[in-house]
């Protein structure tokens, strides 16, 4: 189910029905907007860069960049083609199986932003500062799509896609065929900034049809006086798989570091709100971040979801390990 915007399927083309957003979701306009003509989805290649495209789960438009290649921890997975154990024993004493999955790092169209239950700036980094403390910086409209929810379409509109970084990334020829052409400064900025764009692994598990993705990213470090801080971010969807509405409650968090300290921390609902989700909208996806004093560490944790009938249930959010990723000729901060 698109989550955000309502799309029509007519005669090939793709109608896309502009929305305003409420907590049901039920208020469509009656306005319908032809924005281009669906392709066949690649299910044995990638898709390449400037291929613009609309979110299975979001609904957004959007354009790729560029793509990952993620390990994939699942869980739930039983049988796998090219299957490979991953041993976490030292992380809770489960063998999880893994196998890996493209995702791509994309744009979001700026004018379906209001519309999508996800954040829209969830891709942060350590900015360069004129002293010794590295700032936190978000890029707009800047998300990771796994392959299987690329919805892939040529574009008709004479604005194939609005974002402030379009651009300075694309020449739009729509002339031509394919009609949007990657500049060479994509590539120099991808380069420029892979040690913190870089997906590597990607954690996922169900309870009670409930699933969990969870996505660790190493940002940096900072150099304090007489420490060194060691930054991620963390990306958690939360899809309801069932019909029923469920309500979370509140959350815990239990975060290890490996000089021995584990920290606790419980809060209200998801980011401090409790959250609802139903067959209307399903999902929902945040950004968190956490700070150590070791390069190495891991974070697990639950949701307390509660259901329409009263019961309740602890929802798991897989254990997801914190890795350090500098080369030699990383600079510390």
């Amino acid at each position: 189910m698109l989550s955000s915007n309502l799309l029509l399927k007519c005669r090939s083309k793709i109608l896309l029905r502009p929305c305003v957003y409420l907590v049901n979701q039920t208020a469509l306009s009656s306005q319908l907007i032809e924005i281009g003509h669906l392709e066949k989805p690649k299910t044995t290649s990638n898709y390449e860069t400037g291929q613009l495209f609309l979110h299975k789960v979001w609904g957004y438009r959007g354009i790729i960049l560029f793509p990952w290649v993620a390990r994939i921890f699942d869980r739930d997975l039983k049988d796998c083609s090219e299957e490979i154990k991953y041993n976490l024993t030292f992380l809770g004493g489960r063998e999880v199986k893994c196998s890996t999955e493209n995702y791509y790092q994309v744009l979001i169209d700026c004018r379906d932003r209001p519309y999508i239950r996800a954040q829209t700036e969830a891709v942060t980094f350590m900015g360069c500062a004129s002293s010794s403390y590295r700032l936190l910086q978000s890029v707009p409209g800047l998300d990771y799509t796994a392959h299987r929810d690329i919805l892939p379409y040529t574009a008709t509109e004479k604005l194939p896609l609005k974002h402030e970084m379009f651009d300075s990334f694309f020449l739009y020829k729509p002339n031509k065929d394919p009609n949007i052409e990657a500049k060479d400064s994509l590539k120099v900025w991808k380069n420029n900034n892979v040690s913190w764009l870089r997906i590597s692994d990607v954690h996922k598990e169900t309870t009670e049809e409930v699933r969990i993705t969870a996505i660790p990213f190493f940002m940096g470090c900072r150099r304090m006086p007489e420490t060194t801080l060691y930054s991620w971010r963390y990306c958690i969807r939360l899809e309801n798989l069932s019909d029923m509405s469920l309500h979370f409650k509140s959350h815990t968090w239990r975060i290890f570091s490996m000089s021995g300290l584990t920290e606790t921390v419980k809060g209200k609902g998801v980011m401090g709100q409790e959250l609802s989700l139903d067959k209307y909208s399903p999902s929902f996806q945040y950004c968190g971040h956490v700070n150590l004093s070791t390069p190495y560490g891991h974070m697990s944790g639950s949701f307390q979801v509660n259901r329409e009938d009263g019961s309740s249930f602890d929802c798991l959010v897989p254990l997801f390990l914190l890795e350090t990723k500098i080369n030699q000729d990383d600079t510390l901060f």
